[in-house]
């Protein structure tokens, strides 16, 4: 396995988190819009349509806060290895997080998609 320096880690880390809540606040945001579409329509395949946004929110709120968790876990990693040799720190690498940063581009990538729908979706029945 590839090894990285923990403090380009530690920022790629810090990335990942602030990604995360940006795309916390922007389901907020779709979630609002969505609402606004179905007090206006009643119409029973609008309603479904509404229906699966929202469990598509749900299933993103839940894999936005694993991602959280398994960047924090890692984070936890790294103050360990940190304290425990706090002078050679700057130059201690550790095993590269790919299967963390691909889960955190398939997050991206399924999320604009949804985004995307979603907009659509906004724009015939606003």
């Amino acid at each position: 396995m590839e090894q990285k320096l923990i403090y380009e880690q530690h920022t790629e880390h810090i990335e990942w988190l602030n990604k995360l809540a940006f795309y916390k606040d922007d389901i907020k945001i779709l979630r609002d819009r969505l609402s606004e579409v179905a007090l206006k329509n009643t119409n029973t395949d609008i309603q479904a349509n509404v229906e699966s946004f929202e469990n598509q929110f749900i299933v993103q709120k839940e894999q936005n806060d694993i991602l959280r968790h398994d960047i924090k876990q890692y984070e936890n990693v790294i103050e360990k290895i940190i304290n425990e040799n706090p002078i050679a720190s700057d130059h201690k690498k550790t095993d590269d997080q790919v299967r963390l940063r691909d889960s955190i581009m398939t997050y991206e990538k399924i999320f604009a998609e949804m985004r995307k729908d979603l907009i659509d979706f906004l724009a015939k029945w606003m």
